[in-house]
């Protein structure tokens, strides 16, 4: 019986290996966000978050042994594992999300200091979680963005402002993608993904596809809804 052949993008040694983005910022993300997750008060339904926890970790361990430092090679079962976790942690932040509205409008005055840094915990893992897909899904993830030729690439989730700054002044247009090959990393799409959540609306990066649009209004819908309560919550506190 014929098999289906892995897809694999891979460098040799002789290709630019400082090209590829090294993985430290990401793994420090995700650790961040599994933390802030596992540790949200017991009432936040302990075996889900646990569970999350477990296996998020999990699908870290053979996607480091993959790429131990820079990501340079990807197959099938990689970029399934590596999307499957970035949106894993998303929906399990979204239960947690309505976990924390509920009782942000039922609980009594005296829970009031924990579910506000319950609040801080949902808002700063809301932020790296859908970094995390954005990073995952644009221009078809960090290995390919890397190492495929840019005619090869697939079609972009996100514009940034590099995309567009040639024929801009010297001094801007120098660091554009036209002259340097550039590409976003990690902390590009936590930089978008936190001033998403907090303005609301795209900021230095413009959304291109449907998919993207649909992530960020769940996200600035998500923190919107975060925000008026938690005001709310701190003024009755006040009173």
């Amino acid at each position: 019986m014929a098999t289906t052949p892995v897809k694999k993008v891979t460098t040799s040694t002789t290709d630019n290996g400082e090209r590829a983005e090294h993985r430290l910022p990401a793994v420090i993300g995700l650790v961040i966000a599994l933390t802030l997750y596992a540790t949200l008060p017991s009432t936040f339904l302990p075996g889900l978050r646990f569970a999350v926890v477990a296996i998020g970790l999990a699908m870290l361990v053979p996607l480091i042994a993959l790429n131990p430092h820079r990501l340079r090679r990807e197959t099938r079962w990689s970029r399934f594992l590596a999307v499957g976790q970035a949106l894993l942690l998303v929906a399990a932040n979204e239960v947690a999300l309505v976990q924390l509205v509920i009782q942000l409008v039922t609980a009594q005055k005296s829970d009031g200091l924990t579910l506000l840094v319950a609040a801080l915990q949902v808002a700063v893992t809301n932020v790296i979680a859908f970094a995390l897909v954005y990073w995952e899904l644009d221009r078809g993830g960090p290995v390919t963005r890397r190492h495929a030729e840019r005619s090869d690439l697939p079609l972009a989730d996100f514009r940034f402002p590099q995309d567009e700054d040639h024929d801009a002044v010297e001094e801007v247009a120098a660091r554009s993608s036209v002259r340097t090959g550039w590409v976003p990393s990690f902390f590009d799409y936590v930089y978008f993904s936190a001033s998403n959540s907090m303005a609301f609306s795209p900021t230095d990066a413009m959304p291109l596809s449907m998919r993207a649009k649909a992530l960020m209004v769940l996200e600035s819908s998500g923190a919107f809804v975060l925000l008026a309560l938690v005001i709310a919550r701190a003024v009755s506190q006040l009173g």
